[in-house]
């Protein structure tokens, strides 16, 4: 709530840092009392970066990845493996996995999930365009990295159905106990997960 002691220019700033996902309205007040005591090294810096983001930062055409190149660096790199595809809800997974080193193939960003209840269905999502690459001769399979969730799971299942027609071999994540993970802090849906998913040792 705007205060007499705030100016409208600083205000601004906090209404419009608090729309950030993990800021609050007090979380941006201290974000913007920094960026002003830190006005030169950062703040500055800060709005210039924005600037050109939104200027030059597109989706890719192709995978639906954030760059300033179309197609995108990883589309656009030969070296990567053109018969893999893997399908992420969003660009912050597919950064995750290039983090982690875990996929060396192509990606396809879906933009989100499906959703009945709040009313997302195949159209308000990337995946006509999944449907058409998943038909391209150099394709051999396709990795669905969804979360397991319901509506992860939801669309995992709706993506199985009409990729399968392609011919093409859909596979997904395998679930269960992580690395370091100790049984005792695990959930039940998790523990079921790695039950059903056991394999030979």
């Amino acid at each position: 709530m705007p205060t007499a002691s705030i100016g409208p220019e600083l205000q601004r700033l906090i209404d419009l840092l608090a729309k950030m996902p993990g800021l609050g309205p007090r979380s941006a007040k201290r974000a913007a009392l920094y960026l002003l005591k830190k006005r030169e090294p950062v703040m500055r810096p800060l709005a210039f970066a924005l600037e050109d983001a939104a200027q030059k930062v597109k989706a890719c055409a192709v995978c639906g990845n954030w760059d300033s190149i179309d197609p995108c660096a990883v589309c656009a790199d030969d070296e990567r493996d053109a018969s893999l595809i893997c399908v992420v809800q969003d660009v912050g997974d597919l950064w995750a996995l290039e983090r982690a080193g875990a996929h060396k193939g192509r990606y396809h960003v879906l933009g989100g999930l499906l959703s009945p209840l709040d009313g997302i269905g195949p159209d308000d999502l990337n995946m006509g365009a999944l449907i058409a690459r998943a038909k391209e001769e150099a394709v051999k399979e396709i990795i669905l990295a969804l979360p397991a969730t319901v509506d992860g799971q939801t669309t995992a299942h709706y993506l199985t159905e009409h990729l399968e027609m392609s011919g093409v071999n859909v596979t997904r994540l395998s679930q269960g106990v992580p690395v370091g993970g100790e049984l005792d802090y695990l959930d039940e849906g998790t523990l079921a997960a790695a039950m059903k998913a056991r394999r030979p040792f």
